[in-house]
């Protein structure tokens, strides 16, 4: 299961891992990664499994899996083709959630005093490899909090590392003791399983310019709505209203620099660019493709 588990709330502590796996949180009881590169990553435990690992609190330096002795040591270089740290790709390339399991075993400030504790969702933001300080590859994984999952309490807070300022520029000091409002956010529920269908139907390659980013542990594309999601526009999250595209060309087609004819034409900035590149088993929703030309053509 990908995302939010029903009945269990961030903060929610548990005695053992066992606990956690029978609430669903994470289901391995010794592994720190749940997922595949198929389905992506489920769930991560930061329990200081890893000496490189870093943690404050809504971001989350996590190492990769594979590589140690039993004693903690990296003995030898970590893979992308590990199946966690593959899942964790997937969840990069394709914006899938992550649980964030937080163990007593940790050394950072974030770690709870005993047991367990399930911190809510945090998002792979980018990843990398690197020598670790026992001068062995590892790949490492920056996870991030989304808005609305809750920083945990920290007995010391960390500070992470910054960037020095530009010459010239005049510091923000930022505010000590802000002021905490309570309200409510509600957010459009995309489907992931719709992109994710549109994606592996053109194997990650643009529909529009035929790219297809190929990046370490897999390749890169987008799904982008044709007839945007949310008011006032209220386009419906189907694959028919789903196109796999580059980066570029989604930001054209968001912006109008793309539209689309009824016969499949792409007119890209005003002119004839050719036609969409289709998939028998994709059929394009021409009431949205119409709706996003007449949205731009006024």
């Amino acid at each position: 299961m990908i995302g939010d588990v029903p009945n269990v709330e961030a903060g929610q502590e548990f005695s053992t891992r066992r606990q956690a796996h029978e609430a669903g949180v994470h289901r391995p009881l010794q592994a720190g990664i749940c997922g595949t590169k198929k389905t992506g990553a489920e769930s991560i435990v930061v329990s200081g499994g890893y000496k490189d690992d870093e943690d404050y609190g809504d971001v989350i330096v996590y190492t990769g899996h594979g590589g140690q002795d039993g004693a903690g040591n990296q003995v030898s270089d970590q893979s992308l083709d590990d199946s966690g740290n593959a899942a964790l790709v997937t969840s990069y390339l394709e914006g899938l959630p992550v649980r964030v399991l937080r163990g007593y075993q940790g050394d950072g400030p974030y770690s709870p005093a005993a047991g367990y504790r399930y911190d809510g969702l945090y998002r792979v933001t980018s990843y990398g490899s690197k020598l670790g300080l026992d001068g062995f590859l590892i790949w490492q994984f920056r996870l991030e909090a989304y808005d609305d999952t809750p920083t945990p309490v920290a007995a010391q807070q960390p500070e992470l590392p910054s960037t020095p300022a530009d010459s010239g520029t005049t510091a923000v000091v930022g505010n000590e003791t802000p002021e905490r409002i309570t309200s409510t956010v509600q957010r459009i529920v995309r489907s992931s399983a719709v992109k994710r269908q549109v994606k592996a139907w053109h194997d990650n390659r643009c529909q529009v310019c035929d790219l297809r980013i190929e990046v370490p542990g897999g390749s890169y594309s987008e799904g982008a709505h044709i007839r945007a999601l949310g008011s006032p526009h209220d386009g419906p999250d189907t694959v028919g209203n789903v196109l796999c595209l580059c980066p570029n060309c989604h930001v054209m087609l968001d912006a109008g620099a793309i539209v689309i004819e009824d016969d499949l034409t792409v007119i890209r900035g005003g002119q004839p660019a050719g036609p969409l590149r289709t998939d028998p088993r994709h059929t394009i929703d021409l009431e949205c493709v119409r709706q996003h030309r007449e949205r731009w053509r006024g």
